[in-house]
């Protein structure tokens, strides 16, 4: 029988020990609690995704929003053309190359999101909190770094 000698904690099954399943399973476990939140709000959580993307931002094209809230581009288009309409995101060129679309939240939906991202804060405190300060800086920045060695090249 082989060894697998990558693992840290080997008595453990392979999907209690291997890191996608670990991240999968701990994502839908904490985004569960709070899309209760979200669709209470009145949005899907495919529109607090991208809402939550483009909140503190300039603006980003549709493909990196669709990556980054983690919802298929053709998905988001109709979201957009939505949230275009309740005025809560606007739609521009980019200022180098006019074929791609750019994305940014308006003022109306930065100020109607308000709330919800202080409940998200909140939210992830009670999540983060038994781990101590530290502890969840660093478990933010190990994701972080995974992120960016693994997003595809734009």
């Amino acid at each position: 029988m082989m060894q697998n000698t990558m693992s840290l904690t080997p008595e453990l099954p392979f999907v209690d020990d291997y890191l996608a399943a670990l991240l999968a399973q701990a994502s839908a476990l904490i985004s569960t609690e709070f899309h209760a939140v979200v669709r209470a709000s009145g949005f899907s959580v495919s529109e607090w995704r991208i809402l939550a993307t483009l909140t503190d931002g300039d603006g980003m094209s549709i493909g990196e929003l669709a990556q980054i809230s983690v919802t298929k581009q053709p998905t988001v288009t109709r979201l957009l053309d939505r949230m275009e309409a309740k005025d809560y995101v606007e739609r521009f060129a980019h200022e180098t190359d006019r074929r791609i679309t750019m994305v940014r939240i308006t003022h109306q939906g930065q100020t109607i999101l308000t709330d919800l991202i202080r409940q998200a804060k909140e939210h992830e405190h009670r999540v983060l909190e038994p781990f101590g300060h530290k502890q969840a800086e660093d478990l933010k920045a190990t994701l972080r770094k995974i992120i960016e060695l693994h997003r595809p090249a734009s």
